[in-house]
C-alpha cells in the first residue's frame, strides 16, 4: 500500500486494485507543485469527496472528466455532479461500495458541506462524511474534516482502522491536542498521517505536536508527493 500525501486534505492511496484521489484540491492549493500534477493523479481509478467545501471538492468535476473515472460522495453531492454530466457514485452514512478489492464505508463527520466554490450562494451539498477505507488486510480512517465525535468509539469497534489520516490544523476542524485525544481515547492506530495543516496562516504550521503527543505510534509527516508504504 502506498499513501502519498499531496497538501492540505489531499492524498493518493494506492490498495491492492485500486488508486484513489482522497479530496483532490490541486490547482490553487499552496502546498501542491502545479508541475507534478500529472504525476499525483496518473492511473487513478475512483475519486472519493468527504464534503463539498472548495478545498476538497473544487478540482473533483474536472478530473472526473479528465481521468475519465467517477467521483464517490454523499448522496446529494454525488447528485449535483451527476445533473452536470458527472459520472458520481451516491452513498450514505453506513454504506459501503465497492471498488474492485477495496470496500468503502461512508461514516459521519462533525462540520459542514457546501458547494462554495461555484460563485453566488454556497449551495447545499449533502452532509460531511469521513471514510473506512478497506483492503490488503488494513482499514485506514480518513476523517475528512471534523472534530472529536463520541461517534469515534463505535468506528473503533466496528471498523477496528489501523491506519488513521487526521484532519488537526485546527479552526475548521479538531486541533493537534483535540486529534491526539481522539486517537488515544477510541482507537489503536499502528500509522497515523495528518493532514489539514500547514496550508493557510490560520491553521496548525507543524505537525510535530501530534508526534509528540503520540508515543508510540508510528506517526508520519511526509512532504508533499512523499509517500508513504506500508
Amino acid at each position: 500500500m502506498k499513501i502519498t500525501w499531496l497538501g492540505h486534505s489531499s492524498f493518493r492511496i494506492e490498495i491492492a486494485d485500486q488508486i484513489l484521489l482522497i479530496d483532490p484540491w490541486l490547482a490553487g492549493n499552496p502546498s501542491f507543485p502545479d508541475d507534478r500534477r500529472a504525476e499525483a493523479v496518473s492511473g487513478a481509478t475512483h475519486i472519493l469527496l468527504t464534503h463539498g467545501h472548495g478545498d476538497h471538492a473544487s478540482e473533483a468535476a474536472a478530473l472526473s472528466q479528465e481521468l475519465g473515472i467517477p467521483v464517490c460522495g454523499i448522496h446529494e453531492l454525488a447528485t449535483r455532479l451527476t445533473a452536470d454530466g458527472i459520472k458520481a457514485i451516491g452513498f450514505g452514512k453506513g454504506g459501503t461500495i465497492a471498488l474492485g478489492e477495496v470496500r468503502v464505508t461512508m461514516v459521519n463527520a462533525v462540520h459542514s458541506s457546501s458547494i462554495d466554490f461555484a460563485g453566488g450562494a454556497p449551495e447545499c451539498a449533502g452532509s460531511e462524511a469521513g471514510f473506512m477505507i478497506a483492503g490488503e488486510g488494513h482499514t485506514i480512517y480518513v476523517t475528512g474534516d471534523t472534530d472529536v465525535m463520541a461517534d469515534m468509539a463505535l468506528f473503533a469497534d466496528l471498523h477496528a482502522p489501523d491506519i488513521g489520516i487526521l484532519c488537526c490544523g485546527g479552526h475548521y476542524t479538531m486541533d493537534i491536542p483535540r486529534a491526539a485525544y481522539a486517537a488515544r481515547k477510541f482507537f489503536d492506530f499502528k500509522t497515523v498521517i495528518p493532514c489539514h495543516y500547514g496550508t493557510f496562516p490560520i491553521l496548525a504550521q507543524s505537525a510535530q505536536p501530534l508526534v509528540d503527543a503520540l508515543p508510540g505510534v508510528d506517526v508520519r509527516t511526509p512532504k508533499v508527493l512523499e509517500t508513504v508504504e506500508i
